[in-house]
């Protein structure tokens, strides 16, 4: 492993396998890398929570759904984060919930539609009952009046019934 001057922000450490000799070339100060930037596009390891710090950003985000920049510090301070974390965990978190919430309203409607066609099934066989009623020849019978369909409608449930009488005239 090769020291470099205290002032350097690159830290190169190469360790020797037993079975494996170490070949990795050392760098010169020049040659390092520096930090990564929190922009960067390289990929990086998935943040875990423990399960105090989970509970407690939840706790923060039912009380408040969005954290202001000094709710944000003092909250990444309290949970040894940095304030970027806690700022992407509730973006996460809220993405999480307007999803969740559509999922349910989705639910609701697909409820709410399946009702809907079989009352629109429900109607559609009482109009072409109705119709029918309509379209019959008149009673073969001489004696008796012509029948006279009526529809009413029930005033409790709004539905529309067919009640037959005969004329006395």
């Amino acid at each position: 492993m090769e020291i470099l001057p205290p002032n350097s922000s690159c830290l190169e450490l190469s360790i020797a396998m037993p079975s494996f000799p170490s070949s990795a070339p050392s760098r010169s100060e020049e040659e390092c890398v520096e930090e990564e930037d929190e922009d960067s596009p390289v990929p990086r390891k998935k943040l875990r929570l423990t399960k105090d710090q989970s509970r407690r950003l939840e706790q923060s985000f039912v009380q408040n759904q969005t954290l202001n920049p000094k709710e944000k510090e003092a909250l990444a301070m309290e949970l040894r984060l940095k304030p970027r974390q806690v700022e992407v965990w509730f973006q996460n978190r809220r993405a999480r919930s307007k999803m969740k919430q559509t999922e349910v309203e989705c639910e609701y409607l697909k409820r709410w539609l399946g009702a809907l066609t079989e009352q629109n099934r429900k109607l559609q066989k009482e109009v072409e009952e109705l119709r029918f009623i309509k379209a019959a020849p008149p009673p073969q019978a001489s004696r008796l009046p012509p029948r006279v369909s009526a529809l009413s409608m029930c005033p409790r449930c709004e539905r529309v019934t067919s009640a037959s009488s005969n004329i006395n005239s």
